[in-house]
């Protein structure tokens, strides 16, 4: 049973910021979030990095009673806040993963039950260990801190299988107060966050998305040698440090390369380097020994370095939550920085191309339910492996899915299908297999949202927040569109300048700033709608009752078939 938190108000809260944490004031999106950890709710905190999450985390745990268990997969960033928090009075921390050596490991789980250690940081692959959750569970921790929580979301875009068992370790240890963190999730991201953690009547904190000194924009290119000569012009010209996000390990390596010869010091990044190659390198970059890093997105996590002057990238992610992450390393000194994407309509096809790949199709859920039917007793991820022939990531999402539905039940020895669901399977296959299609339709509709964003003719920063939730101004004036539309003479291409997207058409720059994203309209067949994007000569509405709707802006505006709604 989780341990009962005796509460502090929000001033005994601001002087532990002060005295022990050295804040002189707490940023508006941290307050919130603070106030409701005080009030004993769950959270659910997006707030971009940069932002101060950690001490959304920090200061309630040393305000009341209870030791904190915090989940991270950044083994050096736990290290790094664990170091900071041993330093200042906050009642000690202390990290636990695989190289943690047995006799520092065993001091740190007896200081952590005896109530001598407030902060406790762990992997989900610890918790996973039923031997480490048993530990933490005689703890009796209070508050359960899920940080980078969009990891536990499948549709995120640094999904991590081993987070699907948070849940089921929660509720284990007795569901303490739970206080999830992420620096980008929007709705469906959000939902998947608190569904997974089985959080409890929530409060969801969306603040401070709005990067004003970042200027966003992109160039689309007919032919991918158009697109590598403007980057590395881009690049030459650009003010230093910056990065570079590809989506290929054969990107980063060809284009770090090519600017190497430009006389750049540049250098490529990506998940197949061995660890010990990564970590120097990015100490380099974090140094200023390099100027350029390009990168993959394993790139990026943790890292907090003040003054990029430029995220760009090469190749369009698959998601606006991936992009902005990403961007969101840009500037933050405060300082001018910049977001620009190099766009190819083509780019996309391989994320659909990998979004079919990790589909999970009917045939394989029945393989997987099969194996239980076939199985004399419980079995482990292995067996389940060598019954079906599906990867680990697929098998963790399966297992989870049909804990949820009841379809399954895990225990220490491994997952079993009950003896009153045997008669169901027919009925478990298909509802698994149609949450997995209605997952991979979620992952189509994101690249599609990428994809609007890459070919908008309105304000940039506008969509972007609205994406995540904000209000904003239907013009930032800080954007390619905004700027291309206020000051026409902008459309002309600068000197040596890379190439501008192509001039709007007539009938675009008419219906763009008439019928924008969120524009309640009518149309005399289908009735009344609001407006979703406005990409190339599309403008795509989602009707009340005849659906989603895409309709040529050239039609639109010859034959006046939009009325705007009250």
């Amino acid at each position: 049973m989780a341990a009962k938190r005796k509460l502090a108000n929000r001033d005994v809260a601001l002087e532990i910021a002060r005295e022990r944490f050295g804040y002189r004031n707490l940023r508006h999106g941290q307050r919130e979030a603070i106030d409701f950890v005080l009030a004993g709710r769950d959270v659910l905190a997006v707030m971009p990095t940069g932002s101060g999450k950690s001490a959304i985390y920090q200061i309630p745990a040393v305000a009341v009673s209870g030791p904190t268990i915090v989940v991270s997969p950044l083994i050096a960033l736990q290290k790094d806040q664990a170091e900071t928090l041993d330093e200042l009075d906050t009642g000690g921390a202390a990290v636990v993963n695989s190289a943690t050596p047995a006799g520092i490991r065993r001091e740190a789980f007896e200081d952590f039950e005896g109530g001598d250690l407030e902060f406790l940081f762990l992997t989900p692959e610890q918790l996973a260990k039923p031997e480490i959750l048993d530990t933490v569970r005689a703890a009796e921790p209070s508050l359960f801190v899920v940080d980078e929580a969009h990891c536990i979301s499948e549709w995120g875009h640094d999904f991590r299988p081993d987070y699907l068992h948070l849940g089921e370790v929660i509720e284990a240890l007795g569901h303490p107060q739970v206080l999830a963190l992420t620096a980008t999730a929007g709705q469906q991201v959000r939902d998947e966050i608190i569904s997974r953690l089985g959080m409890r009547d929530p409060a969801v904190v969306v603040h401070g998305f709005d990067r004003p000194n970042i200027h966003l924009a992109a160039e689309t290119f007919e032919s991918e040698n158009d697109k590598l000569e403007a980057l590395l012009r881009r690049v030459d010209w650009a003010t230093k440090p910056g990065i570079v996000y590809v989506a290929s390990r054969k990107h980063a390596v060809e284009i770090a390369a090519a600017l190497s010869e430009r006389g750049i010091s540049a250098f490529a990044y990506h998940g197949g380097m061995p660890a010990k190659e990564r970590g120097p390198l990015q100490d380099d970059f974090m140094a200023d020994k390099f100027d350029v890093i390009v990168a993959t997105s394993a790139f990026g996590m943790g890292v907090d370095k003040p003054n990029v002057r430029f995220v760009f990238h090469y190749d369009a992610p698959h998601s606006i939550d991936a992009w902005y992450q990403e961007i969101g390393r840009a500037g933050r000194d405060g300082e001018r920085a910049e977001a620009l994407l190099f766009y190819r309509p083509e780019d996309l096809r391989i994320h659909k191309f990998f979004a079919g790949g990790s589909r999970i199709a009917e045939d394989q859920v029945q393989r997987f339910v099969e194996a239980f039917e076939d199985a004399a007793g419980p079995l482990d991820e292995q067996a389940i492996k060598d019954a079906t022939g599906l990867s680990k990531t697929k098998i963790v999402r399966l297992l989870s899915r049909l804990t949820e539905m009841g379809a399954v039940e895990c225990t220490d020895e491994g997952a079993r299908l009950p003896e009153d669901k045997a008669s169901e399977a027919a009925v478990i296959i298909q509802e698994a297999a149609g949450e997995e299609e209605r997952l991979h339709q979620a992952e189509l509709e994101r690249i599609e949202r990428m994809r609007a964003w890459a070919e908008l003719l309105t304000c940039r920063r506008e969509y972007v927040l609205s994406y995540f939730g904000e209000k904003a101004s239907p013009r930032c004036e800080f954007c390619d569109n905004c700027e291309r539309t206020a000051m026409p003479q902008m459309e002309r291409e600068a000197p040596e300048s890379p190439p501008l997207r192509k001039p709007l058409r007539r009938e675009e720059k008419e219906a763009a700033p008439e019928f924008p994203p969120h524009t309640r309209v009518f149309h005399a067949e289908w009735g009344l709608g609001v407006v979703e994007s406005i990409a190339g000569d599309g403008i795509t509405i989602l009707f009340d009752t005849a659906g989603e709707k895409t309709l040529s802006l050239r039609v639109v505006c010859d034959r006046h078939l939009l009325e705007k709604a009250s």
